[in-house]
């Protein structure tokens, strides 16, 4: 096999074999094919795309690259929940115990935040004594005793996407389907969950923009799922604004706490209830989206997917006095209200705006050794519909010192629509 012809073919628009991706992706990861060749091949198969065949054996070729984790024989039932990332989205927090709670396995294996992206790993952090760097016999023995563990990715799982990752993100190639496919799905086939369901995200703070792409990407997911023997599908939810009041690591986890409350807001309550219904369905649990949805409430309500969550956070050496305590997660320094300068009806809150302003007070990173400021965020944040009085708070501004936060109140505003109220 001679790597320069393989790329030659794609860059000519040639569908490649199953033995060509498969020693492609081999030498990739044991090193004999270098980094430039494999930049090389991203670029052709970000112009030229890849046949849903050819998605399916490159992301079982990545899959196969490294550990598999196998839930074979268990009891329950194994399913997970995968975001393509959003403002907000705070959901895995909720959905995991709230499946496990119906009577799910759940294995979530996540990532971290990239830019104005938050990562769910980087929300759990948050939490004093969360171990997200956990071994696998340790992941599958908290799944066997509390029904869910979400850790980060293991050096062993899916190593050769680790790797073509770091190069797609500094050679332009991140925005190709086929690419996008492999690198969600080899993760994901790794950690050995039956029932997979995708929230692909659309809008201006999503990756995907446009409906049709978004319906594209969730079209490939769900396909190549299918093509490897698993469960799927896929939903497609707003990301023009933010989910939920909450926008930062530590904030989110204590609005994802009140979720599991039987609290929160609507949108983040509703959507926690829609994809963890999907799940179960699938999974077996219940027979019908309608039936799902119920008794899921029922389980937020009464406490029993708070509990999951209690002793998820305790088996990974978390201190559980957050979740009745919210303060003893990291507090911000500086806290200031932002005011409405006149009365309106919220018409529209920017997510790409929010998540900007998050990123630069602190909440995110812009390169992965950047340091998180874990408290920094925007909560108590309005939404369409809500209507506001002048001098009425849209959002409070958190930060380590009030020199920033005062630096992105001009950005706040502008990032909030009021239309005045016609008489």
């Amino acid at each position: 096999m001679v790597p320069q012809w393989i790329i030659e073919k794609k860059r000519d628009g040639g569908a490649l074999s199953e033995a060509e991706i498969r020693a492609f992706v081999d030498g990739f990861t044991d090193g004999s094919i270098p980094d430039y060749q494999m930049a090389a091949l991203a670029m052709a198969i970000f112009f030229k795309g890849m046949t849903g065949e050819e998605t399916a054996t490159l992301t079982d070729a990545m899959m196969r690259s490294g550990d598999l984790v196998s839930f074979d024989g268990w009891p329950r039932p194994t399913a997970d929940k995968h975001s393509t990332g959003g403002i907000g989205d705070k959901l895995s927090l909720m959905i995991a115990p709230l499946a496990a709670a119906a009577g799910l396995a759940v294995p979530m294996i996540s990532g971290r935040g990239l830019g104005i992206t938050g990562g769910t790993l980087d929300k759990l952090d948050s939490i004093p004594g969360y171990d997200t760097r956990l071994p696998i016999g340790r992941f599958k023995q908290i799944i066997a005793d509390v029904g869910c563990s979400i850790i980060g990715q293991t050096d062993r799982l899916a190593p050769a996407d680790k790797k073509l990752y770091a190069l797609r993100d500094v050679t332009g190639t991140v925005p190709s389907i086929p690419l996008i496919t492999a690198s969600i799905m080899s993760k994901k086939l790794a950690e050995g969950a039956e029932t997979l369901v995708f929230d692909v995200k659309c809008g201006r703070a999503a990756f995907m923009r446009t409906r049709e792409d978004a319906q594209a990407l969730a079209d490939s997911l769900t396909r190549v799922g299918r093509a490897l023997g698993r469960k799927t599908a896929a939903i497609i939810t707003d990301m023009d604004r933010p989910l939920g009041r909450a926008i930062g690591n530590a904030l989110e986890v204590a609005e994802a706490v009140e979720t599991l409350r039987g609290e929160g807001p609507d949108d983040t309550r509703t959507l926690t209830l829609e994809l963890t219904a999907h799940m179960t369905v699938l999974g077996g649990i219940h027979p019908d989206l309608e039936t799902a949805r119920t008794a899921l409430a029922t389980l937020l309500d009464d406490g029993r997917a708070l509990d999951v969550f209690r002793r998820m956070v305790a088996a990974h050496g978390g201190d559980t006095r957050v979740i009745d305590d919210p303060s003893r997660l990291p507090q911000a320094q500086a806290i200031v209200e932002v005011n409405a300068a006149s009365e309106g009806h919220v018409t529209d809150v920017d997510a790409l705006a929010i998540g900007r302003i998050v990123l630069q007070l602190g909440g995110g990173r812009t390169k992965t050794d950047d340091a998180i400021d874990y408290a920094a965020g925007i909560d108590r944040l309005v939404q369409v519909g809500e209507h506001v009085q002048a001098g009425q708070p849209l959002m409070r501004l958190h930060a380590r010192d009030a020199s920033l936060t005062e630096r992105f109140i001009p950005d706040a505003l502008a990032a909030v629509t009021l239309v005045p109220r016609r008489n």
